[in-house]
Protein backbone atom coordinates (compact mmCIF):
# COMPACT_ATOMS: atom_id res chain seq x y z
CA UNK A 1 0.00 0.00 0.00
CA UNK A 2 1.59 3.54 -1.14
CA UNK A 3 0.58 6.89 -0.35
CA UNK A 4 2.97 10.49 -0.25
CA UNK A 5 4.51 10.71 2.31
CA UNK A 6 3.10 14.11 3.70
CA UNK A 7 1.08 11.78 5.21
CA UNK A 8 0.53 11.49 9.09
CA UNK A 9 -1.07 8.46 10.29
CA UNK A 10 -2.30 8.60 14.02
CA UNK A 11 -3.62 5.35 14.95
CA UNK A 12 -6.48 5.26 17.88
CA UNK A 13 -8.41 2.55 19.44
CA UNK A 14 -11.78 3.92 18.05
CA UNK A 15 -12.65 6.89 16.48
CA UNK A 16 -15.31 7.55 18.70
CA UNK A 17 -12.60 8.68 20.78
CA UNK A 18 -11.58 11.68 18.33
CA UNK A 19 -13.71 15.14 19.22
CA UNK A 20 -14.31 18.23 17.68
CA UNK A 21 -11.47 19.63 19.47
CA UNK A 22 -8.87 17.32 18.41
CA UNK A 23 -9.70 17.78 14.77
CA UNK A 24 -9.80 22.13 14.82
CA UNK A 25 -6.47 21.09 17.27
CA UNK A 26 -4.69 19.48 14.06
CA UNK A 27 -6.50 22.60 11.56
CA UNK A 28 -5.33 25.56 13.86
CA UNK A 29 -1.57 23.55 14.06
CA UNK A 30 -1.35 23.99 10.35
CA UNK A 31 -2.86 20.66 8.90
CA UNK A 32 -4.28 21.31 5.05
CA UNK A 33 -6.77 18.28 5.89
CA UNK A 34 -8.10 15.47 8.12
CA UNK A 35 -8.99 12.56 7.32
CA UNK A 36 -11.14 10.07 9.99
CA UNK A 37 -11.27 6.52 8.84
CA UNK A 38 -13.18 4.26 11.06
CA UNK A 39 -15.27 1.00 10.97
CA UNK A 40 -18.38 0.12 8.80
CA UNK A 41 -21.52 1.66 9.88
CA UNK A 42 -23.09 -0.78 12.29
CA UNK A 43 -19.69 -2.39 12.77
CA UNK A 44 -17.94 -0.45 15.21
CA UNK A 45 -16.95 -2.40 18.27
CA UNK A 46 -18.14 0.18 20.27
CA UNK A 47 -20.97 1.70 21.01
CA UNK A 48 -21.77 3.78 18.24
CA UNK A 49 -18.11 4.69 18.13
CA UNK A 50 -17.98 5.67 14.50
CA UNK A 51 -21.38 7.53 14.17
CA UNK A 52 -20.19 9.84 17.23
CA UNK A 53 -16.90 10.76 14.86
CA UNK A 54 -18.84 11.04 12.09
CA UNK A 55 -21.30 13.59 13.80
CA UNK A 56 -18.12 15.30 15.09
CA UNK A 57 -16.45 15.47 11.77
CA UNK A 58 -19.62 17.04 10.34
CA UNK A 59 -19.59 19.41 13.30
CA UNK A 60 -16.10 20.53 12.61
CA UNK A 61 -16.85 21.06 8.51
CA UNK A 62 -19.51 23.62 9.54
CA UNK A 63 -17.10 25.38 11.56
CA UNK A 64 -14.36 25.50 8.74
CA UNK A 65 -16.95 26.71 6.19
CA UNK A 66 -18.63 29.55 8.72
CA UNK A 67 -14.84 30.54 8.69
CA UNK A 68 -14.08 30.40 5.20
CA UNK A 69 -11.74 27.65 5.73
CA UNK A 70 -13.20 24.71 3.55
CA UNK A 71 -15.22 22.09 4.96
CA UNK A 72 -13.29 19.64 2.80
CA UNK A 73 -10.35 19.92 4.89
CA UNK A 74 -11.81 17.45 7.42
CA UNK A 75 -13.65 14.25 5.87
CA UNK A 76 -15.00 10.98 7.41
CA UNK A 77 -14.42 7.85 5.47
CA UNK A 78 -16.18 4.28 6.86
CA UNK A 79 -13.48 1.25 5.66
CA UNK A 80 -12.65 -2.01 7.35
CA UNK A 81 -8.69 -2.37 8.22
CA UNK A 82 -9.18 -5.14 5.00
CA UNK A 83 -9.67 -2.70 2.25
CA UNK A 84 -6.08 -1.47 1.49
CA UNK A 85 -7.26 -0.31 -1.87
CA UNK A 86 -10.36 1.87 -0.68
CA UNK A 87 -8.23 3.55 1.75
CA UNK A 88 -5.79 4.83 -0.40
CA UNK A 89 -8.60 5.74 -2.64
CA UNK A 90 -9.89 7.67 0.24
CA UNK A 91 -6.77 8.98 0.64
CA UNK A 92 -6.35 10.56 -2.74
CA UNK A 93 -9.96 11.86 -2.84
CA UNK A 94 -8.98 13.81 0.37
CA UNK A 95 -5.59 15.10 -1.13
CA UNK A 96 -7.55 16.22 -4.31
CA UNK A 97 -10.23 18.15 -1.80
CA UNK A 98 -7.42 19.54 -0.07
CA UNK A 99 -5.21 20.55 -2.96
CA UNK A 100 -8.30 22.37 -4.53
CA UNK A 101 -8.46 24.40 -1.21
CA UNK A 102 -5.11 25.21 -1.16
CA UNK A 103 -2.37 25.35 1.70
CA UNK A 104 -4.33 25.89 5.07
CA UNK A 105 -4.07 29.86 5.81
CA UNK A 106 -3.54 29.17 8.97
CA UNK A 107 -0.22 27.39 8.64
CA UNK A 108 2.83 29.59 9.65
CA UNK A 109 6.38 28.67 8.45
Amino acid sequence: MKYPPNINIVRIRCTGRINAGHLLHAIRQGADGVMVVGCHKGECEFPDGNLKADRNVNFVKRILKRHGLGENRVNMYFLSAAEAGRFVAAVEDTLKKVEKLGPNPLKTE
